[in-house]
């Protein structure tokens, strides 16, 4: 089932906190959009972090730049995200689609380009065989509808435990996966995924393996200490740290997130994997500080453990591909990626996080 709703909302305001962000995008992504006149694109995923600021970005970019181009998102709940995000969902350029990853009907008429993004995640099997199968029926897909590239969406988690020695980990590091350990399922599936999508022919297939991300849309009720420290930080704390605050982490912002996503889709080598991520490495503990300091100055931090010997962990990526291959850096500092995070969670005071 597909479907529009008619008369789209009015843009967003000059004062609204996402304005800022998709003019910036828009200006660092200006010259790229000429090729993306009149195109057709698929996104799985949409309804994620991911997903959301990429609808974000091209619909913007598409108004503005008035290219005539149309985006068509695969989602499991068309009325539910209709309903989260009428603005977004209202656009006469975004066709909903609905339907699941794994078995959904293929949309009529012929596509330029597609971004795989959604994932599953629980129980391991399961999780292991549906990011599987449904990067396998996005890539039919792909290739049924004449796709010219694909961007597959993955994870640092296809390097398995970063060593704690290895102070960045390249997209060259083959990784440390256990066959045999359930909870490698998830790295796993996305290793797969992407082997499965180099073995195609006739599709340009880029990779973008992700890390740690800031910004609007960020989940605040699940795992990840970016989302939930701002969360704490806004009902004016304490921050709860679940462990001993050393794990060492590089966060990218949102709009930065963007501009990488779509640089890739256009410009990235064909057959090549680009690692996404910050560049400034800082520790959790460090990372409820700033927090702390730009959205609670009076917070209190509260830490389960105590900093034990040893280096610290990490989940930090080389980004050096990116910036040399493709000119992407991370513009955004953490601290106005913070506070524009805050911004935006507080604007309306409400939780349509569409508005």
């Amino acid at each position: 089932m597909s479907g529009r709703v008619a008369d789209p909302p009015p843009r967003l305001s000059s004062d609204h906190p996402l304005t800022e962000d998709l003019e910036e995008i828009l200006a660092q992504t200006r010259g790229m959009w000429p090729n993306f006149r009149g195109a057709r694109i698929f996104i799985t995923g949409a309804t994620g972090f991911f997903g959301k600021w990429l609808l974000e970005s091209f619909l913007w970019a598409n108004d503005t730049l008035s290219l005539g181009a149309e985006v068509v998102a695969l989602t499991r709940n068309p009325a539910g995200f209709r309903a989260d995000a009428p603005r977004l969902a209202g656009n006469a350029a975004l066709t909903l689609h609905h339907g699941d990853q794994v078995d959904f009907n293929f949309p009529s008429g012929r596509f330029d380009s597609v971004i795989h993004a959604a994932v599953d995640y629980g129980p391991p099997r399961p999780t292991f065989e549906r990011n599987l199968d449904g990067t396998r029926r996005v890539l039919e897909f792909a290739r049924q509808a004449g796709a010219r590239r694909v961007l597959f969406v993955s994870s640092g988690a296809v390097y398995g435990t970063q060593p704690r020695e290895m102070e960045r980990v390249g997209e060259d590091y083959p990784g440390n996966l256990a066959l045999d350990d359930p909870a490698s399922a998830y790295g796993l599936s996305k290793r797969a995924s992407e082997h499965l999508g180099h073995l195609q022919e006739g599709l340009d297939f880029m990779v973008a393996r992700g890390f740690t991300f800031v910004g609007p849309y960020l989940p605040s009720d699940r795992p990840g200490a970016m989302g939930n420290f701002i969360a704490d930080a806004l009902r004016g704390g304490p921050i709860k740290l679940s462990g001993d605050g050393t794990p060492l982490r590089a966060y990218l912002y949102a709009a930065d997130l963007a501009i990488w996503l779509w640089t890739i889709l256009d410009k990235g080598t064909p057959g090549r994997v680009y690692n996404v991520g910050g560049e400034d490495v800082v520790s959790i503990r460090t990372l409820a500080e700033r927090v702390v300091a730009v959205l609670a100055p009076h917070a209190e931090i509260q830490m389960a453990g105590h900093p034990g010997a040893g280096l610290p962990a990490r989940y930090v990526p080389d980004v050096t591909r990116a910036r040399t291959e493709l000119g992407l850096t991370a513009r955004i500092p953490l601290d106005e990626a913070i506070r524009r995070s805050g911004r935006w969670a507080l604007h309306g005071n409400s939780n349509r996080i569409s508005q």
